[in-house]
């Protein structure tokens, strides 16, 4: 069952330049995009660091001004702030951060962090309110003595996971995750990720993951979006994805997962550098004359590729 649906989103900042200070030019952080996340799904967005990709978070979340297109959810238009507090739709989609130190009040204790959300949308006790924030550590694997604690006094790893549990309290049907392990160590990305998966499972949320990492994305995520320039240049499974990529740039990306296999070194080496050549000698077939992201094609019932209209029947 469909939760929010994007139609056409658009993220355009002005170039204010001159005398007068007039808009000469935009950049086109998101230019037009589609996608829908189900229930208890995890939608997957990949690409590299100003793709647009945290824009589109930032849109769904209200944290960014839309420029154009709408944001259903619910069956609910909720780019307008008015209809957001009407639906609650601030309670119900909640965001993870990247930046896990930043995103929490350096002067407030944890049980005032994780319990500010839960009051500005429940009628709790102290001691109603207590119990919960201390249910919401225990499901993160935090101890209790970390209620009267200050942020700097966590690691990192720690951290993000009290970013989920503030996420998680107000009990949201869709969670933004930014970024949420890139910062972290390998061994503490994993703990991270298992946790969210739990809670997943318990809440029936659902997840946009947005991430450069494509190895993470594969653990976490069932359905995958690409993006380029600020468009989408793949949409498919995870299957599709990663058994069966279609452009050139998905291609590039999926050369670039480390590999653990020594043995191996020079085939991977070399294949990275055969994707390469084929990127920098095909790229115009797969861009407009002005870059821009060609428009999706169908490929099959779950996998869309941006294709020119004469590649499109080519694909196999």
């Amino acid at each position: 069952m469909e939760l929010i649906t994007i139609n056409d989103l658009k993220v355009h900042y002005p170039i204010r330049s001159g005398f007068f200070n007039r808009v000469t030019d935009y950049v086109y952080a998101v230019d037009g995009v589609d996608f829908t996340i189900e229930r208890g799904k995890t939608y997957g967005l990949v690409g590299e660091s100003g793709s647009g990709k945290s824009t589109i978070g930032k849109a769904i979340v209200g944290l960014e001004k839309i420029t154009s297109g709408s944001i259903i959810y619910e069956g609910q238009d909720v780019t307008k702030k008015r209809v957001r507090k009407g639906m609650q739709y601030n309670k119900d989609v909640q965001m993870i951060f990247q930046d896990s130190m930043s995103s929490l009040n350096p002067k407030k204790r944890v049980i005032d962090i994780i319990g500010e959300p839960i009051r500005n949308f429940e009628k709790l006790s102290d001691q109603e309110e207590k119990k919960k924030i201390k249910g919401l550590l225990d499901i993160v694997g935090m101890p209790e003595d970390a209620l009267y604690k200050y942020p700097h006094e966590f690691s990192g790893g720690q951290r993000q996971r009290i970013g989920v549990a503030r996420a998680v309290a107000t009990n949201p049907k869709l969670i933004v995750a930014d970024e949420p392990v890139s910062a972290l160590d390998l061994s503490v990305q994993a703990q991270v990720l298992n946790f969210m998966k739990k809670i997943q499972r318990e809440y029936n949320l659902s997840y946009l993951f947005i991430s450069h990492d494509l190895g993470v994305v594969k653990h976490m995520c069932d359905n995958i979006a690409i993006m380029n320039k600020g468009r989408f240049v793949e949409i498919g499974t995870r299957e599709d994805i990663y058994t069966n990529p279609q452009h050139i740039y998905t291609k590039r990306l999926l050369s670039a997962i480390p590999k653990i296999d020594v043995a191996d070194r020079e085939e991977h080496k070399e294949l990275r550098r055969k994707v390469e050549r084929e990127y920098v000698q095909n790229e115009k077939e797969y861009y407009g004359s002005n870059g821009r992201v060609f428009d999706l094609k169908n490929v099959s019932p779950t996998h869309q590729v941006a294709l020119a209209s004469a590649k499109s029947g080519g694909v196999q």
